[in-house]
């Protein structure tokens, strides 16, 4: 069989034209020993396989990975799409393919088991795999909180919570354990409740964690209310009790969903390498749980492809109850209406999935979504963090782009600005892996005007690397003749701040970014200092003078580090440019106030700091700043008020930049 770097040529296995049927199906990849490595659905069998071996380098870069891995592909046809949703899953399943996308908990979450088949159950908090004949909940962000509202519920509902050792010893001796004595449990083991009356207090427990508080809440009402009628004073003072105790248990969690809601929200957060998920069970509109994950990304697959995978997992092999009626999402997948009838079936019961566009429900999502983002951008700051992965990350940086020796400092430039106006631009710094803030600097671009990135790249570069020719001419005038150039100021003592030169430059783009930055340390004669860029949408790796681009491993740490300076620079530059846009926005809508010039104009922006902060003043906190009398803030007041707060867009991001 032909090979490629090691690796079977798609062609040689590649189907025969006209014999891949047209209708739904799914496929699999096998290697050389028959193992299957990756397993897919597709409507259109034939149109789906084809795409994997009409142009193979057009692929993602893992894709690529996976076909020149294969040796055979095969397919089963199916009668419809709820069929291959149910035979792709159920494949995934059976063969564990590693070129599936696999979510990984991002950290262990605790959950309550009730250990239901027993003759007398019992309830605790726990981690780690599940046992049949054990009903489970959650899982809960916080094993404290969770077990704060079971020793809550246990003077409710006194249960069996102790292990079988010291159920069995209490049983062998005829006197209860400590939980007995206080009232939190019904001590079954010596026979104060027999095993009928004890799981009536069992599925008490169990509705009150699936979320059916408010039956039970009234059930405790109705039976104190009868006892207290028929003049049973103790058993109502105890319900009563009991009561109040489940109010309490019930509060931990606070009301997100008026409508008494049971959904489950999911949201992600992605960039091209990975993405991450998080997930909050609703149960009765309040937040039982969450969960989240973390995962390499498999291919180029949309929001809603990841979605539909993940849903497939998140449900796969759970108990009936286990799936809300509401399935609550960012976007739809394209096999949603499917997706909903598979999920119902299994719970034998109707299950929507739904976008919500406003209220309670559309901003617990975008809650979701910044846990989402946090647990990415945290899960980066580890990886990022550890000292082998970054020496990792340093030395495939440079053995892919034959660097003489690691980057140990790496600068970053990066462009923005709205509609071609106030342009300017960042660099970041970052030195044996980790970013060294005190290091970056802003520029804001001069000579260049409109939308002309590359030139603003030309111009940046130029500017920082003149100024390392000047600061190496003072270091030499200034040098020690035992130590050599001086890189400090020999007056102040603080280093000199263009000083020292990159081992490697990136800037955030592709062909012609990279052309102009050459262009530029070719002018200035800098030939000691390598140079790259990345260009955003596939996470291609621009070298100078390449017609094509170097496209490192989706799991390399030499691309996750490309990617985390790429992404900081991007950062630092639109913090930088929303300031000065903030800045010229002030000056132009105080330019009609009478007797305000240029110097309270300044005034007022350092006291302010920006255009919102000064919208949202009042006349008199207005005129606190120094030089602006009362008459000339309720006037600078009138001139706000009176003006529509503008709405800009960056056009390299496409991001809004209102203030």
């Amino acid at each position: 069989m032909p090979m490629l770097n090691g690796m079977a040529d798609p062609a040689s296995y590649r189907p025969a034209p006209g014999t891949i049927p047209t209708g739904p199906g799914v496929y699999r990849f096998s290697d050389p020993d028959g193992r299957v490595i990756y397993v897919g659905k597709a409507i259109n069998l034939r149109q789906r396989l084809n795409s994997y071996f009409a142009d193979p380098a057009a692929l993602h870069f893992r894709t690529q990975t996976m076909v020149r891995t294969a040796a055979r592909v095969e397919w089963t046809l199916v009668r419809n799409e709820l069929e291959a949703l149910q035979l792709e899953y159920t494949w995934i399943k059976q063969y564990e393919p590693r070129f599936n996308i696999k979510y990984r908990d991002d950290k262990s979450y605790p959950w309550v088991a009730v250990t239901w088949s027993e003759e007398f159950p019992r309830v605790f908090v726990g981690r780690g795999s599940k046992r049949k004949g054990t009903r489970y909940f959650g899982p809960y962000a916080q094993a404290w909180a969770i077990r704060d509202t079971i020793d809550s519920l246990l003077r409710v509902f006194p249960m069996r919570s102790c292990t079988k050792g010291v159920f069995n010893s209490a049983h062998a001796s005829g006197r209860p354990c400590l939980m007995g004595y206080i009232g939190k449990c019904s001590a079954p083991c010596v026979g104060r409740i027999d095993a009928e009356a004890h799981r009536d207090l069992v599925e008490d427990v169990c509705d009150f964690l699936a979320g059916r508080t408010a039956t039970l809440v009234r059930r405790i009402e109705s039976e104190m209310l009868v006892a207290s009628s028929n003049l049973e004073f103790e058993r109502a003072a105890v319900l009563r009790d009991r009561l109040g105790a489940l109010r309490q248990a019930t509060e931990r969690n606070a009301i997100v969903l008026g409508d008494g809601t049971d959904a489950d929200v999911v949201a992600l957060a992605e960039d091209p390498l990975e993405v991450s998920v998080q997930v909050f069970h609703v149960r009765d509109g309040r937040v039982r749980g969450e969960r989240g994950w973390v995962a390499e990304r498999s291919d180029d697959a949309d929001t809603g492809a990841l979605l539909e995978q993940f849903l497939l997992q998140l449900y796969a092999d759970v108990d009936a109850d286990a799936i809300p009626p509401q399935v609550l999402l960012p976007t739809l997948p394209e096999s949603a209406d499917v997706l909903a009838q598979l999920l119902g079936e299994q719970r034998d019961g109707r299950v929507r999935l739904k976008v919500p566009q406003r209220g309670d429900k559309a901003a617990l999502l975008q809650t979701a979504a910044r846990n989402a983002a946090d647990a990415l951008a945290l899960h980066k700051i580890r990886r990022a963090s550890d000292l082998s992965t970054r020496n990792r990350a340093l030395e495939e940086l440079q053995e892919a782009l034959d660097l003489p020796q690691v980057p140990l400092r790496i600068e970053c430039y990066d462009i923005s600005h709205t509609m071609g106006t106030e342009v300017v631009a960042s660099m970041v710094v970052f030195e044996d892996g980790l970013a060294r803030k005190s290091e970056y600097r802003r520029f804001v671009i001069r000579t260049v005007e409109g939308s002309n990135d590359v030139g603003a790249m030309h111009e940046v570069i130029t500017r920082r690397f003149t100024r390392l020719i000047e600061e190496r001419k003072r270091a030499e005038a200034d040098a020690d003749p035992e130590s050599g150039p001086l890189l400090v100021d020999p007056t102040t003592g603080a280093p000199r701040k263009f000083a020292y030169a990159p081992s490697l430059v990136v800037v955030d783009g592709g062909a012609p970014q990279v052309a102009a930055a050459g262009r530029a340390l070719a002018e200035l004669g800098i030939v000691d200092v390598a140079l790259c860029g990345l260009a955003k949408r596939l996470e291609e790796v621009w070298l100078p003078g390449e017609e094509y681009p170097l496209i490192l491993p989706r799991a390399s740490e030499g691309l996750y580090l490309l990617q985390r300076v790429r992404d900081e620079a991007h950062r630092f530059a639109i913090t930088h440019h929303r300031s000065r846009r903030s800045a010229s926005m002030v000056e132009s809508l105080l330019d009609e106030v009478p007797g305000l010039g240029e110097i309270r104009r300044k005034a007022l922006i350092s006291s302010f700091g920006s255009l919102r902060k000064l919208r949202a003043a009042t006349a008199e906190q207005i005129a606190e700043v120094p030089g602006i009398g009362p008459r000339t803030a309720a006037a600078i007041k009138e001139a706000l008020d009176g003006q529509e707060a503008p709405v800009a867009i960056n056009v390299s991001t496409g991001e809004v930049l209102q203030e």
